[in-house]
């Protein structure tokens, strides 16, 4: 599984061609991110856990999806111009890709089949019927800021559901955890 995604190929949003293995040995949290969602503050929090973690071996990884209600329209361009601009993003982004459904990026199928279940979910899943939204069945990605965790060792070990913020105990516990293993 390590060198499976390990050597998926991704694109950085300025275009160039990139994997996680360029990250070998790192911890890395991997994020499905949007610019006009009710959970893009969270930005700010991923840079937080980046700043404070990244001597130790923590990378937080963003990948922008367009996956949910329309909620990340924008260019490769500007969406780096937003997060470098609005939140100060400092951590790695990549261009633009599918996060769900049958055009899904290698590497979201690779980690939704390693960690099928995301720890928190059921909330934020009745949150998205109340609006009435139907959201995506399991393993599928539920929506924006979901979070992988990837340790030194290139396994998943953790997934997060997305309202469960940048601070929240048990995925800083666990990111603690991973850096420590």
């Amino acid at each position: 599984m390590a060198s499976e995604l390990q050597s998926i190929a991704l694109k950085t949003i300025d275009g160039q061609d990139s994997s996680l293995g360029a990250y070998a040995g790192k911890v890395l949290l991997i994020v499905n991110t949007a610019s006009k969602c009710g959970l893009t503050p969270q930005y700010e929090g991923l840079e937080a856990l980046y700043s404070k973690y990244k001597d130790k071996g923590l990378v937080v990884l963003g990948f922008p999806a367009n996956n949910f209600a329309g909620q990340e329209p924008g260019s490769d361009a500007e969406i780096q111009e937003f997060c470098t601009t609005k939140f100060s993003v400092d951590f790695p982004l990549f261009s633009k890709i599918s996060v769900a459904g049958s055009d899904k990026h290698p590497l979201y199928a690779a980690l939704t089949a390693a960690q099928p279940k995301a720890e928190g979910t059921d909330t934020f899943r009745e949150r998205l019927k109340g609006y009435g939204m139907t959201p995506n069945a399991e393993p599928e990605v539920l929506w924006n800021f979901e979070k992988f965790l990837v340790g030194k060792d290139g396994k998943v070990i953790g997934r997060f559901s997305p309202d469960m913020g940048p601070t929240d105990e048990r995925l800083v516990g666990a990111i603690e955890g991973a850096l420590a293993a």
